[in-house]
């Protein structure tokens, strides 16, 4: 199994309203997409909120092949999206992980 994971600061000015975007919008979008098996969303805890605070999810592909696929005809898309939405009140950073147990 695979796990791409989405890491997000938010500025505090934008969270609350960007939290539901992304509960109600974004993720059911991208799992819209058939890519993804299931998804993860969470809050990290332990960070320095002062400028704001950061979030994570993690979308959960049966095989490296889905996430590829994703990526190739989805993902473009999808980053459009939440840069026109949110412009540079969000800084994401993304990873790839392989389930190993």
């Amino acid at each position: 199994m695979i796990i791409y994971n989405v890491t997000t600061h938010v500025t505090h000015s934008i969270s609350d309203v960007w939290v539901e975007w992304m509960k109600h919008k974004h993720i059911p979008e991208i799992m819209k997409t058939g890519s993804f098996i299931k998804s993860q969303f969470v809050r990290l805890l332990d960070t320095d909120e002062t400028e704001g605070v950061t979030y994570a999810v993690q979308f959960f592909a049966e095989n490296k092949k889905s996430y590829d696929k994703y990526i190739e005809l989805f993902a473009p898309k999808m980053r459009e999206d939440a840069f026109k939405s949110w412009g540079n009140n969000t800084i994401a950073f993304r990873s790839l992980m392989e389930v190993i147990e």
